[in-house]
């Protein structure tokens, strides 16, 4: 009885959520687009998505109990550079937007078509790509976070490419890596838990805490193709290991993805 009424109270809690996150995206961005093309592009950042960011996430602690826990943060550059991240949850973009500023994701060219929210990213200056066409992708990773990053914006990518349930691993793309080694810069690698409390699938939501952790800087120890490759085998390395620090993981996880390797 008593975990039909906690569960039942639970549900209620992500309705009100989902209807709250769902009303402030409409109206911010609404207002965005009477205010945001007058402003210069950080002031523009923080209008849209800084600020409604910290609104999604006021409301994740409040309505549904989900906190954070940040470790790390005295490693992150002063110089904006590549950030790569595990991919879980819709939570974890939320986060990194609205920590870190300004900044540009890559992101699925059709998010872009979405009313409102599609029409106000595309004032933020994301690498919209065409999933259909992976050399074209690149090659657009490329040109445009390379140009991102000399105007001192923040390039976030999820190597993975899709989200990925918690306690698996997917395929980390050499994209962000490349991207870090043409420009000479680092990339910021962060692991974190969030599918554990915010599940890829259905409207679930558990209370909790999740953990993030920001690792030191890693730069490329060379040029070209085998730097690449090298460094985006040893942030792999180090998400994975992170990711079991967390319990993302489960212990074998390791010597499973060695044995299909």
């Amino acid at each position: 009885m008593v975990k039909a009424v906690m569960s039942t109270l639970r549900a209620i809690r992500i309705f009100f959520y989902y209807l709250l996150l769902g009303t402030s995206c409409l109206l911010w961005c609404s207002l965005s687009f009477f205010i945001a093309p007058f402003l210069s592009f950080p002031a523009r950042y923080r209008f849209i998505n800084v600020y409604w960011c910290r609104c999604a996430l006021w409301l994740t602690r409040n309505i549904l109990d989900i906190q954070v826990n940040v470790t790390g943060a005295e490693n992150i550059p002063q110089r904006p550079c590549v950030i790569l991240s595990n991919h879980q949850s819709t939570w974890e973009t939320f986060f990194l937007s609205a920590y870190f500023q300004p900044l540009s994701q890559v992101l699925k060219r059709e998010l872009l078509y979405v009313p409102f929210f599609g029409w106000a990213m595309a004032m933020l200056r994301p690498i919209a790509i065409n999933r259909d066409n992976p050399k074209v992708a690149l090659k657009q990773v490329a040109s445009k976070g390379d140009e991102l990053l000399k105007d001192g914006v923040w390039v976030l990518i999820f190597p993975e490419g899709t989200r990925v349930p918690f306690g698996q691993i997917g395929k980390f793309t050499r994209s962000g890596s490349a991207l870090a080694v043409n420009a000479e810069l680092p990339v910021l690698p962060i692991a974190h838990n969030a599918g554990k409390y915010w599940p890829k699938e259905g409207w679930g939501k558990r209370a909790g805490v999740i953990e993030v952790i920001i690792g030191e800087p890693m730069f490329a120890q060379g040029t070209g193709p085998r730097a690449v490759a090298e460094l985006n085998d040893r942030f792999a390395k180090w998400n994975e290991d992170a990711q079991r620090s967390l319990g993302s993981l489960p212990p074998a996880a390791r010597n499973d993805a060695e044995s299909a390797a």
